[in-house]
């Protein structure tokens, strides 16, 4: 049995919207292990955003225990350990493209080659005639590729993405994902992509659908539409 890298059980998330409250992820169990690869599907407001926060470390569960068996306490995950990337344009406006993809090595005190890690991130997703440009000089799709270049440069046990074809056209979404899976390849890394695409939730092994905040796992993909 490989390591468990994530366990949750009976994880809850709820906030306060207006005075309402609202119910992001209601009781929700998973067991994400090394090596796997999983596609988490839902509407937009269903709580695949909470949830990958929640398995992030970056938000703290309401009620139920979240836990990193083989990865440590939650204040170590980020960005060395699990490394998330947000549905949202992330890159810091006053940096490089280059001084972006290396922030969680510096965050981190990399000790390796940290201009020659860059250079393979950006490499893998196509990426290095953009390295000395700006946020700002790139379109939505790139600054996507960048954040996932980002992501990859540490070589995490985890990788968290929340809709990261979101911004591309169809066949763009699928280069990166082709590229993304090429890189993880023989590698023992999770990976969680939130989607509601089915033909990039087809090309996962295992798929989590989330509903309303409610959590349910297949052990198979479904068909492409």
């Amino acid at each position: 049995m490989s390591e468990i890298l994530i366990d949750a059980r009976s994880v809850s998330r709820s906030y306060r919207l207006g005075g309402v409250p609202v119910a992001a992820v209601v009781s929700a169990t998973l067991r994400l292990h090394a090596g796997d690869r999983v596609a988490l599907v839902g509407r937009s407001g269903s709580g695949k955003s909470t949830l990958l926060h929640l398995m992030a470390g970056l938000d703290a569960p309401s009620e139920g225990t979240i836990a990193w068996p083989a990865l440590g306490p939650r204040e170590t995950l980020l960005p060395e350990k699990i490394s998330l990337v947000f549905q949202a344009p992330s890159l810091l406006e006053p940096m490089s493209v280059s001084e972006n993809v290396a922030l969680p090595l510096l965050l981190a005190k990399s000790a390796g080659d940290i201009d020659a890690a860059v250079r393979a991130a950006l490499a893998t997703f196509g990426l290095e005639a953009l390295a000395r440009k700006l946020p700002e000089e790139l379109s939505g799709g790139q600054m996507q590729r960048v954040a996932m270049a980002r992501a990859i440069v540490g070589s995490p046990r985890v990788i968290l993405a929340d809709e990261p074809t979101g911004q591309l056209d169809q066949p763009t979404g699928h280069a990166l994902l082709d590229a993304l899976i090429a890189h993880l390849a023989g590698t023992s890394a999770a990976l969680v992509i939130a989607t509601h695409d089915p033909s990039i939730a087809a090309r996962m092994d295992k798929v989590w659908r989330i509903e309303h905040g409610v959590l349910a796992e297949s052990a198979q993909t479904p068909e492409p539409a």
